[in-house]
């Protein structure tokens, strides 16, 4: 009997090992952000569509280990380590520029995709767009390039007004964005005031700061502190009665004035089915970066 019994366990064992290597087995995405998951739903949703498409699917054929950090940039540097101690197959730099920096600086052999609103070359992430070069590939968005396109809107929309103002979070890589909105205004003879705010208890001084500069409209610029924030943004325009245009549609859909930028579905779409390709087996020094070209304009109805 209990030659039996140590017979049927060596069996069993031997049933159960498969299942333990092909969990080993998984490959793990390290998935970066830098603020709360449910200020990154919309982008998960189609992150793991984009995924799927590739043939993967979260806790079916692959993990994925999420880190985030509650809008402190400092502790990207210590969350993108630690994703390498666990020796993930790619990271998901999906926290901007401040995220795609910490995960480069983590790691020269890590996979990472990058979702960034600045020029990849630039900002020393890629050799070239079609031959990235390294271990980093990934998405920009049009998001610095149409800067001066929505000072335009609003110019238009305001055709006698001489002052503008343009919000930023001086924390992130604003000047690139800053710069060209100037030129802009430059062009068409207008005043712009740089002003900012990298927390939650900057916007209301920001607004009546806007009073007192007698700004006739707001440019609010790319940064993914703002992104999580449309509601609050857009219900300060309203309090303060400043016309104000954003990058994204939930900002409009929550009362703010307008929206002009790239469509976040199609962002991050990319940067799933890019991950999953990766998975696969694709290099991303052989990726090229992708640029997302897909612009809407939203308005409230």
């Amino acid at each position: 009997m209990r030659r039996r019994k140590f017979i049927a366990l060596l069996g069993g064992a031997a049933t159960m090992l498969p299942l333990a290597a092909s969990a080993q087995q998984m490959p793990v995405i390290g998935f970066l952000g830098t603020s709360t998951p449910d200020l990154y739903a919309i982008r998960l949703g189609v992150f793991r569509e984009g995924l799927k498409e590739t043939g993967y699917v979260e806790g079916q054929n692959v993990a994925i280990e999420y880190r985030w950090a509650h809008d402190v940039a400092e502790q990207l540097p210590t969350l993108a380590a630690d994703l390498v101690q666990r020796h993930v197959n790619v990271i998901v730099a999906a926290s901007g520029t401040p995220g795609a920096v910490a995960a480069k600086a983590a790691t020269t052999t890590i996979p990472i995709v990058f979702a960034v609103a600045v020029d990849p070359i630039k900002v020393g992430f890629v050799e070239t767009l079609n031959r990235p070069g390294g271990n980093l590939t990934g998405v920009t968005n049009l998001n610095v390039e149409i800067g001066p396109k929505r000072l335009e809107v609003l110019h238009a929309l305001l055709p006698a007004a001489t002052d503008f103002a343009v919000l930023i979070d001086q924390t992130g890589p604003a000047e690139p964005f800053v710069r060209e909105v100037q030129a802009a205004a430059r062009s068409f003879g207008l005043r712009l005031h740089v002003l900012n705010a990298s927390t939650e208890h900057d916007f209301d001084s920001v607004f009546a700061r806007l009073v007192q500069l007698k700004a006739a409209a707001l440019i609010i610029g790319p940064s993914t502190f703002f992104v999580g924030r449309h509601e609050q943004l857009a219900t300060l325009a309203t309090r303060y009665k400043v016309p104000t245009i954003y990058q994204y549609r939930p900002f409009a859909a929550a009362g703010g004035l307008m929206s002009y930028g790239s469509d976040e579905t199609e962002y991050y779409h990319l940067v799933g089915s890019y991950t999953g390709r990766i998975l696969k087996g694709e290099k991303p020094a052989q990726l090229p970066v992708v640029q997302s070209t897909k612009v809407e304009l939203d308005h409230q109805s």
